[in-house]
C-alpha cells in the first residue's frame, strides 16, 4: 500500500507537471492496479449515489400513483337503441312511367327501424377485493354492456349493481381474484391548498396522471351549473378531461378523497370531484341494488347578498326584497310541493324548522335530512312580511341498476 501511494503521488505530480516522462514497466503495472482499485471504489460510490438518487426521485406523486394505479380501471360501455327512420326513395320514384306502372303508394316512404350502437368510455376504481368498482352514474347510464379493464391487462364483464343519478354515483361489480384495491382516505379532513392527484383515462389515453391542488371545498352543484344534481364538490385545478369521469382524486398519501366528475367547459383548471365520504355513505346500498331516494320540494335558490338584493330589486318584476341575508327563491317548479304549499319567486327563506338559513346549501341540507314524505315548516319573508308555510317533501328520483 505504501508503494501504491508513492506511485499514485508520483503519477499525480507527473500529471500536474504535464511531463511526458515514462515510468518503468513494473511501476506502470502497480500504478495500473492502483487505478483499477480506485475505479472500483468510484464505481461503487456512483452506484450507491444512483440508488439514493432513485429513491429521492420517488416523490409523493410517484409513490401515490404506484400505490393506487393498479386499482384504477377503464370502463367501456355500449348501448343499443332502435330508432324510427324513413326508407330511402327509389331512384325511379320521380319517373312518370314507373309511378304509373307501380302506383304512387309503391314509392311512398315507409317508417323503418334501425339499430344504433352508442359507445362510451370512463374510469373507475376498485374499493373492495370482491370486485366492487366505484364510478359515476353518467359513465354507465343506460349501458347494455359494461367492460372493465385493469392496468395489468385483465378484462372483466361488469354488472351495474346500483345507480344514484342525483349524486352521480354508481357501483359496478366484477368477478375476479387477486384484485388490487385503492385505499380510501378521509375527504372530511381535506383542506384548501392540499395536493390533489387525478388518475384516469381521459380521451382514451389510459393511465393518465395529473397534479394540482384543492382549490375550494363544498362547491355546490347549483353553483357549478348542474341543477339536476345534489352535491357539494371538491374543486381542483388538477386537469380533468372527458374519460376521467369516475376515476379517483388522491391526496398526497395516495388515498382516495374524491371521484372525478365534472369540468367547466368554458374554463381551464376548474374541475370537480365528489367527496369519497358521499359515496361511502351509500356504497353498501348501491352494491345491494337498492334505490336511493332524495327529498324534493321544487325550488331554485340563490344565497342572498346585498348585491343580489339590489339586482333583484332593480328588475321590473313587481317584487321587492328588503333583507340582504337568507336565501332568495328564484323560481318555483310548477306542480311541485313548494308550489302546492304556496311558496313564490321572491320569497326569502330565513328558517326551516328550527334551523336558521344562511345559504342555499343550508336549504339543500335541511331538505335532504328530512326524508321523503315529511312536512317541513318553512319561514319566509315576502315583500317585508313574515309568514310560514308547510311543505311536504316528495322523491326527486330513485333509481338503481
Amino acid at each position: 500500500m505504501g508503494l501504491m501511494r508513492s506511485l499514485a503521488a508520483l503519477a499525480l505530480s507527473i500529471l500536474i507537471a504535464g511531463s511526458s516522462f515514462m515510468l518503468p514497466a513494473a511501476a506502470r503495472t502497480h500504478l495500473s492496479f492502483a487505478k483499477s482499485q480506485a475505479s472500483g471504489e468510484l464505481l461503487f460510490a456512483n452506484l450507491e449515489a444512483s440508488a439514493n438518487q432513485s429513491a429521492i426521485s420517488d416523490n409523493f406523486v410517484v409513490r401515490a400513483v404506484k400505490q393506487v394505479e393498479p386499482a384504477v380501471v377503464r370502463i367501456d360501455t355500449e348501448r343499443t337503441e332502435t330508432r324510427q327512420v324513413r326508407s330511402r326513395l327509389s331512384p325511379f320514384s320521380r319517373d312518370p312511367f314507373f309511378r304509373d306502372f307501380f302506383g304512387d303508394d309503391f314509392f311512398s316512404q315507409v317508417p323503418q327501424e334501425e339499430e344504433y350502437h352508442t359507445r362510451g368510455q370512463g374510469s373507475g376504481f376498485i374499493v373492495d377485493a370482491s370486485g366492487i368498482v366505484v364510478t359515476n352514474a353518467h359513465v354507465v347510464d343506460l349501458a347494455d354492456t359494461v367492460s372493465v379493464h385493469l392496468t395489468d391487462g385483465r378484462t372483466f364483464e361488469g354488472e351495474v349493481r346500483g345507480v344514484d343519478e342525483v349524486q352521480d354515483l354508481a357501483i359496478v361489480k366484477i368477478n375476479g381474484s387477486d384484485l388490487p384495491v385503492a385505499p380510501v382516505g378521509d375527504s372530511d379532513a381535506v383542506k384548501v391548498g392540499d395536493w390533489a392527484i387525478a388518475l384516469g383515462n381521459p380521451l382514451g389515453l389510459d393511465s393518465t396522471v395529473t397534479l394540482g391542488i384543492v382549490s375550494t371545498l363544498d362547491r355546490s352543484s347549483a353553483e357549478v351549473g348542474i341543477s339536476d344534481k345534489r352535491l357539494d364538490f371538491i374543486q381542483t385545478d388538477a386537469a380533468i378531461n372527458p374519460g376521467n369521469s369516475g376515476g379517483p382524486l388522491l391526496n398526497k398519501n395516495g388515498e382516495v378523497i374524491g371521484i372525478n366528475t365534472a369540468i367547466r367547459a368554458n374554463a381551464q383548471g376548474i374541475g370537480f370531484a365528489i367527496p369519497i365520504a358521499t359515496e361511502q355513505a351509500i356504497q353498501a346500498r348501491l352494491a345491494r341494488g337498492e334505490a336511493i331516494s332524495h327529498p324534493y320540494i321544487g325550488v331554485n335558490l340563490v344565497t342572498l347578498t346585498p348585491d343580489v338584493r339590489d339586482r333583484f330589486n332593480s328588475n321590473p318584476n313587481g317584487l321587492f326584497v328588503e333583507r340582504d341575508s337568507g336565501v332568495l327563491v328564484v323560481q318555483v317548479v310548477p306542480d311541485s310541493p313548494a308550489a302546492t304549499a304556496g311558496l313564490r319567486a321572491g320569497d326569502v327563506i330565513v328558517k326551516i324548522g328550527r334551523q336558521e338559513i344562511a345559504s342555499a346549501s343550508d336549504v339543500q341540507a335541511a331538505v335532504e335530512s328530512t326524508g321523503v314524505g315529511r312536512n317541513l315548516r318553512v319561514d319566509v319573508e315576502r315583500n317585508g312580511n313574515a309568514r310560514s308555510v308547510q311543505v311536504r317533501t316528495t322523491n326527486l328520483v330513485a333509481s338503481s341498476g
